[in-house]
Parts: C-alpha cells; sequence; structure tokens
C-alpha cells in the first residue's frame, strides 16, 4: 500500500522545486533563493525539522501570503515569517549571519499566541509568498536591497510566470482555496487580487496590514490590528 504524502512532504517538494531555480533577472536585479545557496544544507535541515513537526499531517489549510522573502530573513532560512530565536527553539539549529524585523516578527508571534499557540495556528495555516524567492536590488554603492516583485512593471512582467507557477504548485499542497489571507493591504493585494480574476486560485481574497507597518508606523494601535487579524482568522468570512 502506497503511503499517502503528508502536508509536510508536500512542502518539502515544493521547496525542492524551488531550488531548482534560478532565475534571470535584468540590470542590478538577482534572486536570492535559499534552497539552493551556499547554506541549503542548513536549510534543508531547518525546513525538513520544522514542517515534519507541524505539518506531518493531511489536513487542509488556509494560505497566508506575504510578497517575497527579505534576503537577510526569510530568504535565508526558507521559513516564511520566522526569526532565528524562534526556529532554534523548534528545530534546535542555530543559524548565524541571521537577521529579521523583530517588531514584525514579534507582531505575528502574539497573532500566532491569541489564536491559540503554535500548533494550533500551524494545523490551520500555512505562510508563504507570492513570490516565494528573495529579489535584491544592488545600489551604485554596491549596497543589496531588499526589493518586491511589484516594485515597476518590467520586474513583475519577469517574474510574472514564475509566481503563477509557483501559486499553483503552493495551492496543490493541500490549501482550502475557499480564503486566501493577504499580508499587504497595498501593492501586494491588488496583485493577487488581478490575477485571481483570471486564475479564479480562491474564492475570497482577504487583505491585512503588514506587520512592519502595524509597528513602524502604527504601533499604538497595534491591539487593533492584532483584534483585526484574529478575527479575518478564526470567523474567515
Amino acid at each position: 500500500m502506497v503511503k499517502q504524502k503528508t502536508f509536510s512532504d508536500n512542502v518539502l517538494e515544493f521547496n525542492n522545486w524551488l531550488a531548482t531555480i534560478s532565475l534571470k533577472l535584468f540590470d542590478n536585479y538577482s534572486i536570492s533563493n535559499p534552497f539552493n545557496g551556499q547554506n541549503k544544507e542548513q536549510i534543508k535541515a531547518i525546513t525538513n525539522r520544522f514542517y515534519k513537526k507541524y505539518y506531518n499531517d493531511n489536513n487542509k489549510r488556509y494560505l497566508i501570503l506575504g510578497s517575497s522573502p527579505a534576503r537577510k530573513g526569510t530568504a535565508m532560512t526558507g521559513i516564511p515569517f520566522e526569526d532565528a530565536n524562534h526556529l532554534y527553539k523548534e528545530t534546535g539549529i542555530m543559524i548565524d549571519n541571521f537577521y529579521i524585523n523583530k517588531s514584525s516578527s514579534n507582531f505575528l508571534y502574539d497573532v500566532m499566541e491569541q489564536y491559540g499557540g503554535c500548533e494550533k495556528f500551524y494545523k490551520d495555516f500555512f505562510m508563504s509568498f507570492i513570490c516565494p524567492v528573495g529579489i535584491i536590488n544592488k545600489s551604485s554603492k554596491g549596497n543589496e536591497i531588499n526589493s518586491n516583485y511589484y516594485e515597476n512593471k518590467k520586474l513583475e512582467k519577469a517574474l510574472y510566470n514564475f509566481i503563477i507557477e509557483s501559486l499553483k504548485k503552493q495551492i496543490s499542497l493541500g490549501i482550502d482555496t475557499s480564503i486566501c489571507f493577504c499580508i499587504g493591504s497595498g501593492e501586494n493585494y491588488n496583485f493577487i487580487t488581478r490575477i485571481n480574476k483570471e486564475y479564479k486560485f480562491f474564492d475570497k481574497i482577504i487583505a491585512l496590514e503588514h506587520p512592519r507597518f502595524i509597528m513602524q508606523y502604527n504601533s499604538k494601535d497595534k491591539n487593533k490590528y492584532l483584534n483585526k487579524y484574529i478575527d479575518a482568522l478564526k470567523n474567515r468570512n
């Protein structure tokens, strides 16, 4: 009897597919792909432990989509929206030279705690990105700057086919497509709404403000946004 693949098996296969991706962009733009970079073996160990801990079942989950991984955040770990300390607790693996916006990640941990804890949260949701590899723009001074796929029309066009293919693959992991949650209520939401009209990926898309926007510019209203997240994730309407 053939063993049915678990959600974690499907995610790890998706990551293996991402490891084969080598996109050539233009000008000073390039891709930051944790699954085929110099730390790929460490990334593989982290993702194996993490997904087998929380996703080793056949439950369907709702997709929560950010825009793309930060070059010194998820693009170095392979786990969306996780910081180094939390990943160390979850996997026992210490990540060197790692940084993520702690205020942003802490907001999402508050969301998870309010929802009922990490295990309950990950049982119901899978967090990922519309563009699941990082995008870097090198400045004239040689500095590497995080970029988003929607930064300009030329970049969006260059990544469009990859984005569509990766979304199809992510939905096939075992996603409940009745609702998708979009982190970023501006350009990220506008893009996924536009392509959803054509491809009919999801029945409904709910926009949630980005944690960075909340914590950097509206921290005094943190509880309001926290309640908005919890209401949307729990009620799903």
